[in-house]
């Protein structure tokens, strides 16, 4: 365990610390999305006939998956806020029991979550969310390789969250882009096979050939992350057993019951309140697939389907920036600096905007260009720019609530912070869609108004719960 890392985090100088060290966790949880962009690139270029359907298919079931990651990441969470204030309070054999137990948690989540989500791909495709013909052909197969494959994402979050959370912050990264690499060279062989393929990737075909891969179309790019996944899961792994001293023979064993207790009551409420606003994109999807698609026609679909990977980057960053604030106010609560931790979450909010900032602003000047690389169908263009231009500055508001949520749960006040996303989500952002839809004109623009408006009254919802309301003194010592 790197105690010259402890001692920036605990003593030196915070906001040079806190952009040193959360800069490449937000890059890395960047980077995380780009499996879904590469793979969404890859699709608008198979043949038309399959290239519309299949990115509706493939959206909406990588937001179908993402609740699972979602829940996966909320255990994260809370064990590696665990496992951050045993290490900042010197605890190091409780640093090893609840990596062992972080373990075995993430694991059986997996298998219920992988399990649940491929028995019931169809009728939660077709019956829940709403989706028609081809999409929803598609959509089946390629939720059950995702769902069923899903684990490999849950451990890559698990085992670079541990890293991050004893101190380190750039390998990680280093990982995940050669994940991505991977990715994107898997994806084109299994995609395109030894058939026709884009210019761009001309070099595919004939090493699929070579190798004997057929061409699998949409299943190709489902299959490729799965494998991209599995061979990065082994270095990160072995840096693990290697690099930081989380094992021994006292730690490894069977379930400690006391712990998973522990590690579940701040877990929970923070993977709720994800999970809660997972379902409010779904439920937008779902509005939109219901009300604005055909059988013939799911253009609207399509188009949603490339906004929402867009807008995940933004989440995804977001996430990054309150997994860095969540390191330091568990280690600066660990170690009885209660004014530093609270301090590390508005600095971290500080750098997120910053961030947001670069992500948004292409967006709002290039949206159109951005849309057309992947579908450049005019209705899809026309329908995913009309949502970038209303909802695309908001994400800034967005981006707060998600650092500052991150943040009540990296102090073990997770329950503040669900309490905040019920109010901000269910309480605001749902009944505003639906008046949208049902009470006002009913068009795509005024459903838009009212998702860009509900992410602005979470983000000072969020900010007016940091401020004011004493979460420390609602956190859990985070010990078992």
């Amino acid at each position: 365990m790197n105690e010259n890392a402890r001692q920036r985090i605990l003593n030196g100088v915070l906001p040079f610390e806190i952009f040193r060290f959360g800069t490449p966790i937000a890059i890395g949880m960047g980077l995380q999305t780009t499996f879904a962009l590469v793979d969404t690139f890859i699709i608008a270029r198979l043949s038309p006939e399959v290239a519309g359907p299949a990115l509706g298919a493939s959206s909406i079931s990588d937001q179908l998956t993402a609740i699972g990651t979602i829940v996966s990441f909320g255990l994260t969470t809370a064990s590696t806020a665990m496992i951050a204030r045993a290490h900042g309070a010197g605890e190091h054999a409780n640093v090893r029991r609840y990596v062992w137990q972080s373990i075995l948690a993430v694991a059986a989540l997996a298998l219920l979550f992988g399990g649940g989500i491929s028995l019931f791909a169809r009728t939660i495709l077709e019956g829940v969310v709403g989706v028609k013909g081809e999409v929803a052909a598609m959509g089946v197969d390629y939720l059950r390789v995702n769902a069923g494959g899903s684990f490999t994402m849950f451990f890559l979050l698990q085992l670079t969250s541990v890293q991050r959370a004893l101190g380190s912050s750039k390998t990680p990264v280093l990982l995940l882009v050669g994940a991505n690499v991977l990715n994107l060279v898997s994806s084109v062989l299994f995609s395109y096979g030894p058939g026709d393929a884009p210019a761009v990737f001309s070099w595919g075909p004939p090493i699929a050939a070579a190798l004997g891969i057929p061409r699998m179309d949409l299943m190709g790019a489902a299959w490729s992350t799965f494998v991209a996944r599995s061979v990065f899961l082994v270095p990160v792994v072995w840096l693990l057993f290697r690099r930081f001293d989380v094992f021994d023979r006292e730690s490894v064993g069977g379930v400690d019951e006391r712990v998973l207790r522990s590690m579940w009551s701040v877990a929970w409420p923070s993977s709720t309140q994800l999970v809660v606003r997972m379902l409010a994109m779904l439920m937008v999807q779902s509005i939109v697939a219901r009300a604005f698609t055909t059988e013939a026609d799911t253009t609207a679909t399509t188009a949603m389907g490339i906004v929402f990977k867009l807008e995940t980057m933004a989440l995804f960053i977001a996430m990054g920036w309150g997994s860095a604030a969540q390191t330091f106010i568990g280690q600066n609560l660990g170690a009885g600096q209660e004014a530093r931790s609270t301090r590390s979450g508005w600095w971290a909010t500080g750098y997120n905007a910053v961030f947001t900032i670069l992500v948004v602003v292409p967006y709002l000047a290039f949206g159109a260009e951005i849309v057309g690389f992947f579908d450049a169908t005019p209705a899809v263009v026309a329908t995913a720019k009309g949502y970038l231009d209303v909802v695309a500055l908001s994400y800034l508001a967005l981006g707060t609530s998600v650092v500052l949520g991150n943040c009540f749960a990296g102090g073990g006040a997770s329950r503040v912070g669900l309490i905040n996303d019920l109010i901000g989500v269910l309480g605001f952002q749902v009944p505003a869609c639906l008046v949208a839809i049902g009470l006002l004109a009913g068009t795509m623009h005024q459903l838009w108004v009212a998702v860009a408006i509900a992410y602005v009254f979470q983000g000072l919802l969020s900010v007016g719960f940091y401020a004011w309301v004493p979460w420390t003194h609602h956190a859990k010592r985070l010990s078992a």
